[in-house]
């Protein structure tokens, strides 16, 4: 994200004066550059010029050497005879432990109330047997490099600048005291990666007065013309991606004789340190410097290291470079290179062309003969061999975003003088420019464009003046429709939409009025929107908590014990996941439900009770396609082509529960959740919705005396019914005409699966597929009935059933035969023992019974009786235990 200081951005632009970093913030906002953050000061306080007027050496008891000295501050002098150590002269005393100095130098000074870079606070303390008011400092504590054995002596350190007098604040002199304000850059304005579109676009904003650095006679003089002797470049591009040339502009410019040992000037290395970059050398500080202040990357190369000509071109394959940053990269046939000629051209690679330089040929400390490179490199390849290989670097994130194709002439002489300037070098007369840019393409653009998108009125003359005002050549067809050629620095602009929103931009978001939609009649909710958010808010009124998971997983499979052909394996693939080290989706919604358990429980949590409504991705029946192309709409067989390719996404509902179910143990008995609490969730899920569900073992069929639909068959593998414990699992199901719909199993985890994800022994889960509970809804509203005032009547009744037969069936039969007058059932007692006989059991209900309109007979409550008797005799062959 770019920085910029207020003061850099005033070389480019009128900046008020008093302006800062929250109104440089603000300015900017109105154009579309988001503030990220204000950086503050380094330094804050009084930083002021001393002058030593005595230094005087002390031995302390520790056998450490240090300087007593009296420091002539100016205005916060102490008075004579007066300071925390009176003193003949108007001074401060300072204890110095280095010893670079002599009395009479110009030094630096922090005095009590000041803070140093790391929040370091300055304040008078008594140290060696004296009073130190103040501090004499060195480079590294005032963050302006890493110096730390000398104090800042100004006149050697600065010796081509005037020193204030004594007394005289430093903040400015050094650039310590300069807010800086770092802002976020969309994709579409990569010209504000630079100091020179940041300048533009304040002036945009606030009307100042822009001078434009690109253009030559501002920031540079002349720009020589192109002749025979340059350094030849050859483009050699057989494989262009989309058509379009790898490189269309290359700048190269030589200076001789530079002297290896010149520095970087003090105000270059504070610009570029205030940026984020720190200094390496001479030359490379100025081609990242020409970087940010005109947003043109560079690169310089030892001369004497390199043979012409250089040729640009496509890797071939097997290919390998060693960058900048030691790393030996496989190069793919798609990578742009730079390389030169030792045994032929083209045969040695010395870097990926707009990314990074290789180790060969790179600047060294002895290098004294520079050839500078600025080119203009096509965007989407620079943006793919940056992904290819990881390498973000400062001059692809500019080239991907798009550079000016018409700047590398101007900037290379920018960086040519600044060398010559500073680092003692000569200007070689060879100039070559490899120079195949198109000419641009103008856009017909009726000025009503605007006003029908944005659905404010534009005047003509309003549009013309501001699309001249972001620098487009604006001229009048014949039809009266606009034909606007873009800037070269503006490769986002393409179409008639973009002119409409540097319109909306710049004549200012706050005159766009706001208009609330229509809302149209019966819109809102859909009946599946409405149940799933039923099940959602049941879950979390019932103490659940919902969680929100990324659907991707990596070893979730493996830890739930899945078998190796298990269907939930088979799971979609993603080439570039959010996470790279989990690239498959979710097939289930414990997947990911289990891992945010897991750090749950791992965190300390002793009750983990969570939920989570989403999709899992299921690829079962899929089709491949290739992909669509952006160019046209696509036809309806593409379309129908990518319907089938993409795969199912049902809703479904996951909970997990380890560890303590109860709350305070003064209120309730504690206890551990157990597998009934995840199957009570389950039936309230049904409930909520009105959906009446069954409940079975997960391995039980039904036996052949059922006069019914059957259960499927038993799976005989319990690893298929992982990540459950095999024993203490139930399936949920519903009943569809004959058929049996599986809508969630729910239970204790399997013991090994707890131990993988670190959670308590005998934790819980549970899985709804939302989708099939929805589908099990009655169409129709559910009908409220007027409570009974009459009173109820009561029966028991005691069945004989086969033992295989689930209880919730025999439910459901006796729900049948009692008919409408049946309000409440429910099972008080099973009985498995001697009396009944071998593969049968007793189960007992207790029947509330109730009319709407009057008090039942005895002889009515006798006839509901005998009926659930019938009834359950000849579905189930139940006998009525004796």
């Amino acid at each position: 994200m770019p920085m910029v200081p207020i003061s850099w951005l005033a070389d480019h632009v009128e900046v008020p004066a008093g302006m800062d970093a929250a109104g440089l913030a603000a300015a900017l906002v109105k154009v579309g550059l988001e503030e990220e953050t204000i950086h503050p000061a380094k330094v804050t306080g009084p930083l002021v010029v001393g002058r030593v007027l005595t230094r005087v050496e002390e031995t302390a008891s520790n056998g450490k050497t240090v300087n007593y000295c009296r420091v002539d501050v100016g205005e916060h002098n102490d008075a004579p005879g007066t300071g925390k150590e009176p003193s003949e002269l108007p001074s401060r005393g300072i204890i110095c432990g280095a010893h670079n100095f002599e009395a009479g130098d110009l030094v630096v000074v922090s005095l009590p109330g000041a803070v140093l870079p790391g929040g370091f606070a300055i304040a008078a303390r008594k140290t060696y047997g004296h009073i130190s008011d103040g501090m004499i400092c060195s480079a590294r504590e005032l963050g302006l490099g890493e110096d730390h054995d000398g104090i800042i002596v100004l006149d050697r350190v600065y010796p081509d600048r005037e020193i204030p007098e004594p007394g005289s604040d430093l903040l400015g002199f050094l650039g310590l005291g300069e807010q800086t304000l770092e802002i976020n850059i969309t994709p579409d304005r990569g010209y504000c990666f630079s100091m020179r579109g940041v300048a533009r676009e304040f002036s945009h904003s606030t009307g100042a007065a822009f001078t434009d650095p690109g253009l030559p006679g501002v920031l540079v003089t002349d720009v020589p013309e192109a002749n025979a002797e340059g350094f030849p470049v050859e483009v050699d591009d057989a494989a262009p991606i989309k058509g379009r040339p790898g490189v269309d502009r290359f700048v190269t410019r030589i200076v001789r004789g530079i002297d290896p040992k010149a520095p970087t000037p003090r105000w270059m290395v504070e610009r570029l340190e205030a940026a984020g970059m720190r200094s390496v050398s001479l030359a490379v500080d100025v081609t990242n410097y020409v970087m940010l202040d005109l947003g043109q990357p560079m690169h310089a190369y030892d001369l004497s290291a390199l043979a012409a000509p250089i040729v640009v071109r496509r890797a071939k394959a097997g290919e390998r470079l060693r960058t900048l940053d030691e790393v030996e990269r496989d190069l793919d046939p798609e990578d742009l290179l730079i390389t030169d000629s030792p045994e032929g051209p083209g045969s040695r690679i010395i870097g990926l062309a707009g990314v990074m330089g290789g180790s060969y040929s790179e600047v060294e400390d002895s290098t004294r003969d520079v050839l500078l490179e600025a080119a203009h490199f096509d965007a989407v390849s620079i943006a793919r061999t940056a992904r290819r290989h990881r390498v973000p670097s400062e001059a692809s994130k500019r080239f991907e975003r798009g550079t000016d194709p018409r700047l590398p002439a101007v900037a290379a002489q920018r960086a040519v003088d600044l060398l010559v300037e500073y680092g003692g070098g000569a200007a070689d007369p060879a100039v070559f420019d490899f120079d195949a840019v198109a000419a641009p393409e103008a856009i017909v653009f009726a000025h009503e464009e605007a006003a029908r998108l944005i659905g404010v009125e534009y005047s003509k003359e309003r549009v013309r003046e501001i699309l001249e005002e972001i620098g487009c050549e604006v001229s009048e067809g014949a039809s009266g429709a606009f034909e606007v050629v873009p800037p070269s620095w503006r490769p986002d602009l393409v179409g008639p939409a973009h002119l409409v929103e540097e319109i909306a931009r710049l004549d200012g978001y706050d005159k766009i009025p706001s208009t609330l939609p229509a809302v149209p009649a019966g819109s809102g909710l859909s009946a599946a929107q409405k149940a799933r958010r039923q099940v959602v808010s049941l879950l979390a009124q019932a103490g659940l908590v919902e969680v929100l998971s990324y659907p991707f997983v990596s070893d979730s499979f493996d830890k739930q014990g899945l078998p190796a052909d298990s269907a939930r394996r088979a799971a979609v693939t993603l080439r570039n996941p959010l996470a790279d080290d989990a690239p498959v989706l979710r097939t289930s919604i414990l997947d990911t439900l289990l891992e945010t358990a897991s750090r749950n429980a791992a965190r300390g949590a002793d009750r983990v009770a969570i939920f989570e409504a989403g999709l899992v991705a299921l690829p079962e029946g899929t089709r491949p396609m290739g992909l669509l192309s952006a160019e046209r709409r696509p036809s309806e067989e593409e379309l129908e082509a990518l319907r089938a390719a993409t795969p199912s996404q049902p809703h479904r509902v996951g909970i997990v529960l380890a560890g303590r179910a109860s709350g305070s143990a003064i209120v309730e008995q504690p206890r551990a959740w157990d597998w009934s609490d995840a199957v009570e969730f389950v039936h309230a899920a049904a409930s909520v919705l009105g959906v009446r569900v069954e409940t079975t073992r997960w391995w039980d069929p039904q036996p052949i005396a059922l006069k019914g639909p059957a259960m499927p068959a038993p799976e005989t593998d319990p690893a298929r019914v992982a990540p459950w414990h095999p024993g203490r699992v139930a399936r949920v199901f519903v009943r569809q005409g004959r058929e049996l719909v599986d809508i969630a199993f729910a239970g204790e985890l399997h013991p090994r699966v707890c131990r993988a994800f670190g959670l308590p022994v005998r934790s819980c889960a549970a899985e709804i597929d939302l989708d099939a509970l929805i589908g099990a809804m009655a169409p129709q509203s559910i009908q409220v009935k007027p409570v009974s005032t009459f009173p109820l009547a009561k029966e028991d009744i005691a069945l004989v059933v086969d033992a295989a037969i689930p209880v919730s069936r025999v439910e459901q039969v006796v729900r049948q035969g009692a008919g409408p007058l049946l309000e409440e059932v429910s099972l008080f007692d099973v009985y498995e023992g001697p009396g009944l006989g071998e593969g049968v059991r007793s189960l007992a209900f207790a029947l509330k019974l109730r009319a709407p309109d009057r008090t039942l007979t005895a002889k009515e409550s006798a006839q509901v009786r005998e009926n659930v008797v019938k009834k359950a005799e000849k579905i189930l062959g139940a006998k009525l235990r004796s």
